[in-house]
């Protein structure tokens, strides 16, 4: 695809230490991943480095450039890598153009000195967290199978000791799925978090971290229980939180019920525009997809933007689409969901067509369970006004219904509108 052609922006995790990691998250898929590499010393060069930000800076067509740093665990590349990466960013820079650098770290080693760095160059850091310490330490533990709870909690305090920019990016696994309102008010009221990312761990069950086989690890995410701890989470945040606690799941889902474009490429109709980079210059079609069949080339052989624009990636994307069973084309909430991630995918639908997404039934209710103050938000928006007002709405409707359900006899129909006599709906307690 000639560049004149090409998106205007694509977004490239880059992975300068691969695989490796100074942690052992029981759940994590890509510490398999040093298996691609056998014999390499897992570390970025400088002239892979020199490169990578020379083309993506050059590639990108719109005013924004973002450098996205990951794992494994990106800090053990130390300081230093980091200050030459600015060097170079600012050597290529584009004038009119922003470069915002991004790093997701389970932060072990960010002490003063990193946030300092951080904070003089505007890094966003997502900080990697599963709740409270019991529930964290679960499934992430260090190599010798220590706790790093103290450590995380302590990287949170220096970061807003130095205003650095940070989010949480939490996992939703069968240990924390269960306490919905512990992990999110840990968030919202001890880290003081105002960005939760919520991922759901489904962990094919091989030893080669790919996306292969029907089964999952017992660490992984039931589909109802998915559901509910998303329910929850979503209960708590519209009565409270709107437009003060910002959650990636309500904020996609207000997108697609507002008619803008989709929030994340997990709920957009197709993806590959989210690309990896490992450590010798090797890109990926994505971060799920590390695998030998998804290898784009290297950046050092072939130019960035036509592997990012090749006819396999523009492919791999568009299968989002074409291999989504009609189970699926035909659902009521296709336009929320749009199958969710491929990698989730490993289920047959009721009349027997692979492709059906794991996550399915949790999703579903997911979204039966929003709707109605979704579509409130949305008409909020659609009037220029606040999606936040919704929560006066809500308290002032659950203020008039409490006082008619104080009023109402067993055998007459729910003052809730369900249809059901109320002694079989509110008023079952």
């Amino acid at each position: 695809m000639p560049i004149a052609t090409a998106p205007s922006a694509f977004h490239i995790m880059a992975k300068p230490r691969g695989a490796v990691c100074n942690l052992e998250c029981a759940y994590c898929f890509f510490l398999k991943k040093e298996k691609l590499y056998p014999g390499s010393n897992f570390r970025m060069s400088d002239e892979v480095l020199e490169s990578y930000l020379r083309q993506v800076i050059e590639a990108h067509q719109g005013r924004r450039v973002t450098i996205a740093w990951q794992g494994g665990e990106p800090t053990l590349m130390g300081l230093d890598f980091f200050r030459k990466s600015i060097e170079y960013q600012r050597k290529y820079q584009k004038p009119g153009t922003i470069i915002e650098n991004t790093i997701q770290t389970n932060g072990v080693l960010l002490n003063k000195e990193w946030c300092s760095f951080l904070h003089a160059n505007k890094f966003l850091v997502g900080l990697s967290l599963d709740g409270p310490k019991e529930l964290h330490d679960v499934y992430r533990r260090d190599k010798a199978g220590r706790s790093v709870s103290d450590a995380v909690m302590q990287a949170a305090r220096l970061m807003q000791q130095h205003q650095v920019d940070f989010n949480i990016l939490a996992t939703v696994n069968a240990a924390n799925a269960d306490y919905p309102l512990d992990v999110y008010r840990f968030f919202r009221d001890e880290v003081g978090a105002e960005f939760i990312q919520f991922i759901p761990i489904v962990e094919r069950d091989n030893e080669s971290g790919s996306v292969e086989g029907k089964t999952v690890t017992n660490r992984s995410v039931r589909p109802e229980q998915y559901g509910c701890f998303l329910n929850a989470v979503f209960d708590e945040w519209i009565r409270r939180d709107v437009g003060r606690i910002f959650v990636n799941h309500f904020d996609a889902a207000l997108a697609s019920w507002a008619g803008a474009p989709p929030a994340t490429c997990t709920t957009a109709p197709t993806c590959g525009f989210a690309m990896v980079l490992e450590h010798n210059g090797d890109l990926y079609s994505c971060d799920h997809f590390v695998e030998r069949n998804h290898l784009l080339g290297n950046i050092m052989e072939q130019p960035l933007i036509e592997l990012a624009t090749s006819e396999k990636q523009r492919t791999f994307g568009q299968n989002k689409r074409d291999t989504l069973p009609r189970y699926c084309r035909e659902c009521e909430v296709l336009v929320a969901c749009h199958g969710e991630c491929p990698k989730n995918r490993l289920l047959r639908t009721p009349d027997g067509e692979p492709g059906l997404n794991y996550l399915c039934t949790g999703l579903k209710s997911f979204f039966a369970h929003i709707d109605r103050p979704m579509r409130i938000m949305a008409e909020l928006l659609r009037k220029k006004r606040a999606p936040a007002e919704v929560m006066q709405m809500l308290a002032v409707e659950e203020a008039r219904l409490k006082q008619e359900f104080a009023k109402a006899s067993r055998n007459e129909p729910c003052p809730c509108g369900s249809g059901l006599k109320f002694k079989r709906c509110h008023g079952k307690n």
